[in-house]
């Protein structure tokens, strides 16, 4: 066995091992150990080779970029247990009920602003179906419709800023936060189209699946409607300005005030001001906050581990030139190499985690996707739109066990007329998946609802560039000049 031939094969085995379902920061761990245990045996790099290790194992702990994650999880667990989207989605339904597809209309919106303040999927489709799956089925929305609306409108919220991902993939990008914040709004707003468009299509085409409600049945009319819509949104979109506006994560903005983690941390207090706004603040809701952010930090910071000793030992067998020779020589160029990367990323996330796959294949991507010219914003934002789809697809996808769970359980309370069925779940998904892959497809071909509101970077035209002389300097230097006449004069007249 050659070195030449060892890196295809532990890239092989890194796929094995991510699919077994083994805890995948331990067994990425364990692979990278093993392989470097052969490499050191065959001769392929020194003993001396691994004592990087605890330097890349230090360099992940002392990343400032990475605090962040913690105070989006705090604001995002804060902010689900707050009562925020049963107001919303009350208020919402309300006014979008008596239009045909109303229900399905209030919770994309919902779904859509709740992405931009929690960051959390499971919160946001446990909220939103306990509260809209009764209404929807009370008033003969079609179930699988049902379903699907409410799963794919909370994986909004991994795309929408400020998600976790985004913070994942500027990391590993090496970008801005705020950029790549600003490229995910064009995206995530024609997201919210999409569904929108596709809900008005089947309103119209299947008019029973999507009846609007009754009027009689609307307990909220004028101002007083208005007011309660309002008291959830302007709250809301403060915190998203305070936040995002602080980092320059929102279009327009060219300047900064805070770093990520300063923004983060300011957005943590906001939700715990704004739960207390709803009267919602108390121990249990920091507690589980506080619990919930500790166990995502540390599944984050194990993975980042794991795939650091992996990527080392994969470096050292020249695995990454391995990768660039493969990718880089695929037919079509760039349009190519981003159709080929996103079939195999969409096919890794019927298994893995969205943090598993931007920290273990991401770096082995981005180098190639930089050296064929590809804007490195605009790769990020469409890996995050892909990636979207790990929690809406079967059999694994997780907004589809939550979706499960709140189900059986408001079933149980005698809230749902009749059982929702696993079957009806499933296939309710696979319209919002495909539509999810027809915004990847549309920002692979159109790259411009990703790049239209980042800034452009500043060209300077050297020809264009002028150098002038201060006055009083060529004066010195008309001095200097007349010194050494006198001077050579003087000289002359000596000699």
């Amino acid at each position: 066995m050659s070195m030449q031939t060892f890196a295809p094969l532990m890239f092989a085995g890194l796929v094995f091992i991510m699919l077994i379902g083994f805890p995948v920061a331990f067994s990425l761990s364990a692979l990278g150990l093993i392989s470097a245990a052969i490499a050191i045996y065959m001769g392929w790099f020194p003993a001396s080779f691994m004592y990087n290790l605890p330097l890349n194992v230090f360099s992940i702990l002392t990343n400032d970029l990475l605090l962040a994650i913690p105070f989006f999880t705090l604001m995002g667990a804060v902010l689900e247990k707050c009562g925020l989207a049963e107001d919303m989605l009350d208020s919402m339904g309300q006014l979008f009920g008596p239009v045909r597809g109303g229900l399905g209309y209030s919770v994309i919106i919902v779904g859509f602003i709740l992405g931009a303040i929690t960051g959390t999927v499971a919160g946001q489709v446990i909220a939103m179906a306990m509260i809209s799956l009764p209404v929807m089925m009370r008033y003969g929305y079609n179930m699988r419709y049902a379903t699907g609306v409410l799963a794919a409108s909370g994986t909004i919220t991994q795309l929408v800023p400020p998600s976790l991902v985004l913070v994942v993939m500027a990391d590993q990008l090496g970008r801005s936060v705020g950029d790549m914040y600003k490229g995910a709004w064009g995206p995530s707003i024609l997201q919210v189209g999409i569904f929108m468009l596709y809900t008005f299509i089947l309103s119209r085409v299947k008019p029973s699946y999507l009846p609007g409600i009754p009027r009689e049945a609307i307990e909220l009319r004028g101002w007083l409607l208005w007011k309660k819509c309002l008291r959830g949104i302007i709250p809301s979109a403060l915190l998203i300005f305070a936040v995002l506006g602080s980092m320059g994560g929102l279009p327009g903005m060219d300047t900064a005030v805070a770093t990520p983690t300063e923004a983060g941390a300011m957005g943590a207090v906001g939700a715990i001001l704004l739960a207390a706004f709803h009267r919602r603040l108390n121990w249990d809701i920091i507690k589980n906050g506080i619990t919930g952010t500790m166990r995502i930090t540390a599944m984050v910071v194990f993975i980042l581990i794991g795939s650091r000793v992996f990527s080392l030992v994969f470096q050292g067998v020249d695995g990454a030139i391995w990768i660039e020779h493969m990718l880089s020589g695929l037919p079509g160029g760039q349009i190519g190499f981003l159709v080929a990367v996103n079939l195999f990323v969409f096919f890794l996330a019927f298994f893995l985690d969205f943090f598993e796959i931007a920290f273990i294949i991401l770096p082995m991507l981005a180098p190639v996707a930089n050296k064929l010219g590809i804007d490195m914003i605009w790769f990020g934002v469409l890996l995050c739109v892909n990636m979207q789809t790990s929690f809406m697809h079967p059999p694994f996808g997780f907004a589809l066990f939550y979706l499960r769970g709140a189900a059986d359980q408001i079933f149980k309370d005698g809230t749902l007329p009749r059982k929702v069925l696993s079957k009806d779940i499933y296939l309710g998904s696979i319209p919002f998946v495909l539509l999810q892959l027809v915004l990847v497809v549309i920002v692979i071909f159109v790259p411009q609802t990703v790049t239209i509101f980042v800034d452009k970077p500043k060209v300077i035209d050297l020809n264009s560039v002028q150098i002038e002389v201060p006055k009083d300097l060529s004066n010195d230097s008309e001095d200097d000049t007349d010194g050494q006449d006198n001077s050579a004069q003087m000289m002359k007249n000596f000699k």
